[in-house]
């Protein structure tokens, strides 16, 4: 695996890109799409939990004045071990795969969209999550190996 394109493509751009192809393969493949009674009150909703997980998560990082930055995780200051971070080491990851669920329940795309979703899941674990992780390690050692064994790296 070329450890050129670990940490290069943000996140959001890695989510983005999943949303585009959700939405053209929507397009490309209208046969495939299902349409479900409430389907908009159900994207707005996980669409709502979503974003509230992941600035709930950036919220916590500014008040300890850590980076948000993804492409830099060797500048963080503080690991945080609380709020959605009991639950899941990635939570604001898990609120932007929740958004990319909302766009695909939006449109009905509940065959293809969870393939992208998936794809960009491991997109992310591969070259963003496990370059921080070490990053973190190193920063943080015993602490964060002793996190990183109590608490799921997705849910």
């Amino acid at each position: 695996m070329n450890s050129n394109l670990k940490l290069l493509i943000p996140p959001p751009l890695v989510a983005l890109a999943a949303g585009f192809l959700i939405w053209q393969t929507s397009k490309a493949a209208p046969q495939l799409l299902i349409h479900v009674p409430a389907q908009l009150g159900v994207a707005i909703l996980v669409a709502s939990v979503g974003l509230f997980i992941e600035l709930t998560g950036v919220i916590q990082f500014f008040s300890r004045r850590t980076t948000v930055n993804p492409l830099k995780p060797n500048t963080s200051s503080h690991l945080i071990t609380d709020g959605f971070y009991r639950f899941s080491r990635n939570p604001m990851y898990v609120g932007m795969m929740l958004l990319l669920l909302a766009w695909s329940v939006h449109l009905g795309a509940l065959i293809l969209g969870p393939c992208a979703i998936a794809l960009a899941m491991w997109y992310l674990t591969i070259f963003q999550i496990k370059p921080e992780e070490e990053a973190l390690e190193t920063m943080f050692g015993k602490d964060y190996q002793t996190y990183k064994s109590q608490v799921r790296r997705w849910i």
